[in-house]
């Protein structure tokens, strides 16, 4: 699967779970869908637009082919590329965006003790689960210790004055991959874009980030599902109002393959240089923005079910995480989180 983001899409809109009642007042209600950065986006709008809906998409997919040209590690052209083409250790410029970005990743890579690592780049190749995808083998040892030398958030630095943003590196070959935060962003992007349009009542996803706000064409908040970690459709595990706020999930059971009886997840742990081996298989975040969620939820599903739930309680974290058991799944949320659920 050549996706530029890897997590997959573990979030729906529940409309198949909502009921109208006959006398909640219906609007009209626009979808928009497409294709970007690897995956889908859908841009779902209540009420009139002063706009015609072509004029509406065009606008959408130039914001999200902008993202693209800005962080994508999938083209060569980017302004991520080039950063981690070059061997260079002088400051180089980068969009305010990407800072944005890079400094929400180093904020979160330090909260979770380097957990969420976005120079894991690497380690993510070698496993295969990168832009420079292999024939599948398991690496060795001294592959993994080889890859762990040229990784680290400590050789990264963000420069920001008046002029504008920096960002610098002290291994030449430190490889930078904002992959784990990019469907949040490009969400943030969308939702900053309806209210410059003044729309006041959406749902925005990128892949497994989602924000709303407002109500849907039936008059009703809309509603999120958390899915089941199958690979069945529409198995919900729970569903959330967001009240304004995004929502990202990362799962481990969705992207991984399988050798000599052994399943291994694109999830690697920088710690150890392999894929995770604990049972938290779904880590779903609410947070303020789609970006916080983003960095959020990978960073969890790396640590694991109890370092998870310490850390999110510590942090006052709106967090769910499920787990897998011999009997099944099993699941914990903080009182954040919980405020969100829809009973």
């Amino acid at each position: 699967m050549a996706n530029f983001f890897a997590k997959g899409l573990l979030l729906s809109v529940a409309f198949g779970l909502l009921t109208a009642c006959n006398d909640t007042e219906t609007r009209p209600q626009l979808d928009i869908d497409g294709k970007t950065m690897g995956t889908f986006y859908s841009v779902k709008i209540s009420g009139q637009l002063s706009e015609s809906r072509q004029q509406l998409q065009q606008e959408i997919d130039a914001l999200l082919e902008q993202a693209n040209d800005d962080i994508s590690t999938y083209r060569a052209n980017s302004v991520l590329s080039r950063f981690n083409q070059s061997r260079s250790a002088e400051p180089q410029p980068i969009p305010r965006g990407m800072a944005d970005i890079i400094l929400t990743a180093q904020r979160i890579g330090r909260d979770t003790g380097g957990a969420m690592d976005i120079t894991v780049g690497p380690l993510v190749n070698l496993w295969g689960f990168g832009p420079d995808k292999r024939p599948v083998t398991i690496p060795s040892q001294r592959q993994i210790d080889a890859a762990k030398n040229d990784i680290g958030l400590q050789h990264l630095k963000l420069i920001a004055d008046q002029r504008g943003e920096w960002l610098q590196k002290d291994l030449p070959d430190l490889y930078v991959d904002l992959s784990t935060l990019g469907e949040g962003y490009g969400v943030d992007q969308l939702v900053k874009l309806m209210a410059r349009k003044g729309i006041t009542n959406y749902l925005v996803s990128v892949g497994g980030a989602v924000s709303s706000r407002g109500v849907n064409g039936q008059g009703k908040p809309w509603r999120v599902a958390i899915q089941k970690p199958t690979d069945r459709e529409n198995a919900v595990q729970a569903l959330v109002d967001l009240h304004g706020y995004g929502i990202s999930t990362a799962g481990s059971y969705r992207n991984y393959f399988e050798q000599k009886g052994q399943r291994y997840s694109h999830v690697i742990d920088p710690t150890t240089g392999r894929p995770i081996v604990h049972q938290l298989v779904s880590a779903t975040v609410i947070a303020p923005t789609a970006l916080e969620a983003d960095g959020w939820d990978t960073g969890l599903m790396v640590l694991g079910t109890e370092k998870a739930l310490k850390l999110a309680q510590e942090k006052g974290l709106a967090v769910y995480l499920i787990g897998k058991t011999d009997n099944g799944f099993t699941a914990v949320m903080t009182p954040q989180f919980k405020a969100f659920l829809v009973q």
